[in-house]
């Protein structure tokens, strides 16, 4: 060996070195970089310029990144993706060690992202997977590495991926250095630049010929063993009109060859459409016309909530063009698994995963969490106060930084009966954090003040949806003496105080004058009670002397009594501890000089007290309150407070199956028969309904459709129990003062005790929530709940009335109308009957425009209330037997209507945000549901509503909507054709068959609600 030959060799190899470490150095740094970009974090690249490969970099990111990037918003992902890139590498490096490392792409495809993954698959799919284009022997290797994995996933941890990815990057930088390519390449250049022998071109070709046949030999074998997987694998019904030469050619759309562009860069936030496209190509790289049908399938899915989100496919018009664009719109923050299927294969990486942020803050969305109309703090102490700043579309809202920002969040308090002047002390203060983890907004505040005060939060100078609300601030000795009342409610709690005349409060002449918290002081003696109850020098003489009452708080109600000669108690006033029961905090009277409050539950007049202890009492009235109602003034943990006493307070009752055969033409009168010997713990057993005659079992549908019918046969109009204020028939149901005779008040108490039924049954949750089929009016809901009746419900419940006679009078002069306080009634052929007088006397009193208003209360009364006393009775005596009055009257008359009959409208947008399609071609989801879709649009609330019923048993949709019925409104491609609909009442599925055309779907879909909404079948 000469010296040239020594140091043209060595001059090769070096060379040959240098450019492959500066190309795979370079092609590294690219990839670490390309991962910090793509999680927002490119300005620390600088912490990892010793790290040679992603996979050391995978090993000791989050070490190095934790205490640098811990405050960023994203870490929560940042750390995750690290687990995930960790664990991806933990794959490969298994793969390999099994040498299966040419699986790694296809087992992405199928979803396999890390070891755990991998263990699950079945012995079918690990079969199908080594078919896919490769030897037999694969499946060995396969299985048995499968087997191996689960056996040790108890003992395997994240150790065990580390030391697999330590294994990789070890391999990776022992491949870094090609030794044998280094040599090769020297060796071959110096033999071919020194040696011009022509036996060295003959050997050399040679060994080139020997070489070319052997990789000749091995492709003909892959390209065998691949037309066999084709012949034995390959679906008929995929393949088409597919040969093997084309197969062999790669004349074929291959889901792996496509390819997907995003139309948008990560993150983006909710409430936009976004589209992508997907390039289609053959499997020889040619483009793939997209106009041809392909069969391309888009599910798009919210992980978390298992949501199903709309999509929509339109294939670009030019002649050439092989991209179909996919648009949607999002409307849920989160993570959604984006999956592209062609025949039943995934495209390219699918399934994708793609991550959509919430929008910026709306105040209206925003609400504080354990919301109270009235809070009790301390002087000098700090409240805290949650707040979940939302999104115009509800989604708790923490990835803006303008959030920690004090100036958007402002608080103001003042002083309620102080005048303006004496309120403007600087006697509150605020302060804002960020809890990331609860996505809250936690504000601090601190009221330095004793009294009563009214407070407004706003973001941004928008009031928030709940941000207005009272407080009283006690001092430390008060506070005590509350704690005292609340701890022992056995106690006689009572309170000194002045009666004022109940009534128009704010009509009184006097003026409420400032003055400060007084000290409480010992209960006075009789005579100082006499000097006190004298007029003070200079008082407005309108003002009347005030009565001496005594105020009992207990936690079910306060009573106001007077007592007759000092011993002998009179109750005046009756209020219970509920939410209905307000309190209106005003300034001192100008007799005694007490703080006032007025007390009014919309049942009794107002009640106007000064008491020298008002802090105190309304303190321990609104303590037994927040007892009472659970913690918190939301309606929906009002809900979950009233559901959960109703299942503790009937827990003790069996609930065992009992069976109701029942009569389908004479569903009242036999359900009647069925019930009639139920005890209280007979209602609270689990019906199961037999309809004679019919053969179905009752797994949940039969028994939804019992409280449908029975519902129907009480609440509707047409058996007179209940009738509408007007013709029209939407009309909401009251009920009959004039019910023939037959109908006697022990059916409004089994009405009752059907009512308590299904609120009882929604307690329980899930399959067995049921809803009353009817729509009450607000004035027979008030009085459910015990609320006195005023005009303003006839607003509601008999609108022609309101406008015909009742705005008539609040907008005119009624001094020349000659009405009095009566009223009179005429029978249905317009002959008077009676005079009906609304107050002792009322036929002689004249209605005037100071006292119109009293009258149409009393006018209300008697119309909405007083005509059906007994009947409301008898419906609350069985209500009551299953739901105590006291829950009832946790809530408002709009709220019962939410617990009772659930939402009125449906909604076709929710109904389709929330309906989940089950199987189905591509005719069937690309034509048949945008058909139906554009049918279910045209229909009518009457006509959605019977679809409902035909779907799910019940034409009334729970509280929340679509979102809350369980289970989820599921529509099943049927393997029918042209035939009618059917439905799985039990399971809420609607099993749909295939159609031509849109008139076939519309014409087959109505005829199927209309003739078949009710009734079971063996399906």
């Amino acid at each position: 060996m000469d010296r040239r030959f020594f140091l043209t060799f060595l001059f090769c190899s070096v060379s040959w070195g240098l450019f492959w470490e500066l190309r795979w150095k370079k092609r590294k740094e690219n990839q670490i970089e390309e991962w910090l970009h793509g999680h927002g974090i490119s300005e620390y690249k600088n912490l990892f310029e010793d790290v040679q490969t992603l996979e050391e970099f995978s090993l000791s990111a989050l070490s190095r990144l934790e205490e640098v990037v811990r405050e960023h918003q994203r870490w929560r992902e940042i750390a995750e993706a690290h687990i995930q890139l960790l664990r991806d590498f933990a794959l490969q490096e298994w793969l390999c060690s099994q040498n299966l490392e040419h699986y790694y792409h296809t087992l992405k495809t199928l979803g396999c992202m890390n070891l755990d993954d991998l263990s699950q698959f079945d012995s079918q799919l690990q079969l199908s997977l080594a078919a896919w284009g490769y030897y037999y022997e694969d499946y060995i290797k396969l299985s048995t590495g499968i087997k191996i994995l689960r056996a040790s996933r108890g003992r395997r941890d994240q150790d065990y991926e580390i030391r697999l990815v330590h294994s990789l990057a070890e391999r990776r930088l022992n491949e870094k250095w090609s030794i044998a390519g280094a040599l090769l390449f020297g060796c071959t250049v110096a033999l071919c630049f020194l040696t011009r022998d022509l036996m060295f071109y003959v050997i050399g070709g040679i060994t080139v010929s020997i070489i070319a046949f052997v990789f000749t030999i091995k492709f003909l074998c892959e390209l065998a063993a691949r037309v066999v997987s084709f012949l034995q694998n390959e679906d008929p019904g995929r393949r088409g009109d597919r040969s093997i030469y084309d197969y062999v050619r790669g004349n074929y759309l291959d889901p792996r060859s496509c390819k997907v562009s995003w139309d948008w860069k990560e993150p983006q936030e909710v409430g936009q459409t976004m589209s992508f496209g997907v390039q289609l190509f053959y499997k020889n790289g040619q483009p793939f016309p997209a106009h041809r049908p392909v069969g391309l399938r888009v599910n798009i899915t919210h992980i978390e909530l298992a949501l199903d989100i709309p999509v929509t496919q339109e294939v670009l018009q030019e002649p050439e063009s092989n991209v179909v664009k996919v648009a949607f719109t999002v409307r849920k923050a989160g993570r959604y698994e984006v999956a592209i299927k062609l025949g039943g294969l995934s495209v390219a990486y699918s399934p994708y995963y793609k991550i959509f942020q919430p929008g910026t803050v709306v105040p209206s969305k925003t609400k504080i969490t354990c919301h109270f109309s009235t809070l009790v703090l301390t002087n000098g102490h700090q409240h805290t106060l949650q707040i979940e700043p939302r999104d115009e579309y509800g989604n708790p809202t923490s990835n803006s930084t303008s959030l920690t920002d004090e100036a958007n969040y402002s608080l103001h308090v003042h002083s309620l009966g102080i005048s303006e002047d004496d309120s403007q002390e600087d006697f509150y203060s605020k302060s804002v954090s960020l809890n990331k983890q609860q996505c809250q907004v936690l504000l601090r505040m601190t009221l330095r003040k004793t009294g009563c005060f009214r407070a407004c939060i706003s973001y941004k100078d928008q009031p928030l949806s709940n941000g207005e609300f009272d407080i009283i601030v006690l001092s430390e000795n008060e506070k005590t003496c509350v704690e005292k009342n609340v701890s022992t409610p056995g106690i006689s709690i009572y309170f000194e105080a002045y009666l004022y005349s109940s009534g128009n409060y704010s009509s009184s002449s006097w003026q409420l004058q400032a003055s400060s918290l007084l000290v409480p002081q010992r209960r006075p003696s009789m005579e100082e009670e006499d000097e006190h109850d004298s007029p003070v020098e200079g008082q407005p003489e309108k003002v009347k002397k005030p009565k001496k009452v005594y105020c009992y708080i207990s936690p079910k109600q306060l009573s106001v009594k007077e007592f007759y000669l000092k011993i002998i108690p009179w109750r005046l006033f009756t209020f219970r501890v509920c939410p209905g029961t307000k309190f209106t905090y005003h300034g001192p009277d100008p007799i005694h000089k007490y703080l006032t409050l007025v007390v009014d539950d919309g049942i009794q007049p107002p009640v106007e007290l000064s008491c020298k202890d008002r802090n105190i009492m309304a303190a321990t009235f609104i303590r037994f309150l927040h007892k009472n109602i659970g913690g918190s003034e939301t309606f929906q943990d009002k809900v979950n407070f009233f559901q959960r006493e109703l299942r503790h307070i009937n827990s003790k009752k069996p609930r065992t199956k009992t069976c109701l055969k029942i009569t389908r033409h004479n569903i009242l009168d036999s359900s009647l028969k069925a019930t009639r010997n139920f005890s209280v713990s007979d209602w609270c057993k689990n019906f199961e309904i037999v309809f004679q005659d019919e053969e179905a079992l009752d797994w949940g549908g039969p028994r939804r459709e019992w409280f449908e019918l029975i519902c129907k046969s009480l609440f509707d109009t047409s058996n007179q129990l209940f009738t509408r204020f007007s013709e029209n028939s939407q009309g909401l149901v009251h009920p009959n003062a004039e019910k023939p005779p037959h109908l006697r008040l022990k059916m409004y108490e089994f009405a009752g005790r059907v009512v308590g039924k299904c609120l009882y049954e929604s307690a329980l949750g899930g399959a067995y929530k049921q809803l009353v089929r009817a729509r009450f009016t607000r004035s027979f809901l008030a009085q459910i709940i015990g609320l006195r009746m005023n005009y303003k419900y006839f607003e509601t419940d008999d609108q022609e009335f309101y406008k015909t006679k009742v705005c008539f009078i609040l907008n005119n002069d009624v001094s020349e109308m000659d009405l009095v306080f009566a009223e009179e009634k005429y029978s249905k052929s317009g002959q008077l009957e009676k005079v009906v007088e609304l107050i002792s006397g009322g036929a002689q009193i004249a209605v005037t425009n100071e006292n119109k208003m009293h009258y149409l209360n009393l006018l209300a009364q008697y119309r909405l209330a007083s005509q059906v006393r007994e009947e409301v009775e008898h419906f609350l005596k069985g209500l009551n037997e299953l739901v105590p009055e006291n829950l009832l009257a946790i809530f408002d008359e709009n709220e019962l209507e939410l617990l009772m009959c659930g939402t009125g409208d449906i909604n076709v947008q929710d109904f389709k945000a929330h309906a989940v399609i089950v199987g189905g071609s591509w005719h069937f989801r690309e034509k048949v549901m945008k058909w139906f879709w554009a049918v279910v649009s045209s229909f009518t609330q009457e006509e959605l509503a019977r679809l409902l019923q035909f779907t799910t048993g019940s034409s009334q949709l729970p509280p929340g909507g679509f979102n809350t019925l369980c289970p989820s409104f599921q529509i099943i491609a049927a393997p029918t054709h042209s035939t009618l609909p059917t439905a799985h009442t039990c399971f809420n599925q609607l099993c749909l068959p295939t159609y031509d055309s849109y008139e076939e779907l519309h014409k087959m879909l109505k005829l199927a609600i209309s003739e078949g909404s009710e009734g079971f079948g063996m399906l």
